[in-house]
């Protein structure tokens, strides 16, 4: 189990950690304390469901950026198999904050691109976070265009809090990687699929986003820039982010709302830190869905629906 808990989730915790003392009782055969234990269980369970079903922006981004929310190698290893990873730009170097490789989905060829945060303190120092260099942008670019040459489905999982911002990726031309991506997936000729599993935030996620069919996990957030960004820009105070969230409308709810997206895929009661598994399977069942229908069309209605797609969202 996990120690992470946000400030909304206290009233559930001491119900649940009410719950556990009681199970844990030594009369706990006694009819009365097994009425109880009942009772306890049905009213955590309606917290539960009155606390996420009124989740402000503020709130759902806490969520989707929980400490043990599932990351894309996490999900990979749920989802696919015979995952077999890809590395290297072919120009310049290796970048860990991005991975990506071959896999299976269900029988079916695919490959499966992705930023990864990383778990502890050591692994997110090399994964730099989950905020892709310039060398990862090309390296996600070659693994595009190898999904196009064999005819592969391409699917994208995202969770970054933007691309690095530092030195060295604008001495290496961040914004013509971040670019080039783009036009890239916007002529690809294979069908592609974007599923946003945290935070997708600025150039880190249009540079794996522009797809066929946008996802989002209930509790994930997609915006231009962070909310702590905008605030500093707005407010000269990052401290505003929560007026920011709710002001930037960056819930899944909401973007759907303003068709921004096609899909909200739902999360475990209580948010996918809570169940992998259960997360993993409910984004299985939505691939197996919409995969079979992109499928089916030819590559030249396929570019032409991304396009339409894109373009009006520009224009909106």
């Amino acid at each position: 189990m996990f120690n992470d808990y946000l400030d909304f989730e206290y009233p559930i915790i001491e119900l649940e950690n009410k719950l556990n003392a009681l199970q844990s009782s030594v009369e706990s055969t006694s009819l009365c304390i097994k009425e109880e234990t009942l009772a306890l269980q049905k009213k955590i369970k309606s917290l539960y469901q009155s606390t996420f079903s009124n989740l402000d922006p503020w709130q759902v981004v806490q969520l989707a950026r929980h400490p043990q929310r599932p990351h894309t190698l996490d999900l990979i290893s749920l989802i696919f198999q015979d995952f077999e990873l890809l590395s290297g730009d072919r120009f310049s170097a290796e970048d860990e904050a991005l991975v990506g490789g071959l896999a299976t989905f269900q029988g079916r060829p695919v490959m499966v691109v992705g930023q990864e945060k990383g778990r502890d303190v050591k692994d997110r120092v090399k994964r730099n976070f989950g905020m892709p260099q310039p060398q990862g942008f090309r390296k996600s670019k070659r693994l595009f265009e190898m999904a196009e040459k064999f005819s592969l489905p391409l699917i994208t999982l995202i969770d970054s809090p933007g691309a690095y911002a530092g030195v060295s990726a604008e001495l290496n031309n961040q914004s013509e990687a971040i670019a080039s991506n783009i036009l890239s997936l916007c002529n690809l000729k294979t069908p592609i699929i974007t599923v946003v599993i945290g935070e997708a935030m600025s150039g880190g996620a249009m540079a794996v986003g522009v797809g066929d069919h946008c996802a989002m996990l209930e509790y994930s957030i997609y915006a231009v820039i962070s909310p702590e960004g905008c605030a500093s820009i707005l407010w000269k105070d990052a401290q505003n982010a929560q007026i920011a969230a709710d002001i930037m409308q960056v819930s899944a709810r909401q973007l759907m709302s303003n068709k921004l997206i096609d899909a909200i895929i739902p999360e475990p009661l209580g948010g996918a830190h809570r169940d992998h598994a259960q997360t993993a399977s409910f984004i299985s069942a939505h691939l197996s869905k919409i995969l079979p229908t992109l499928e089916k069309l030819d590559v030249e209605t396929l570019k032409q629906r991304r396009y339409d797609k894109w373009m009006l969202h520009q224009l909106s």
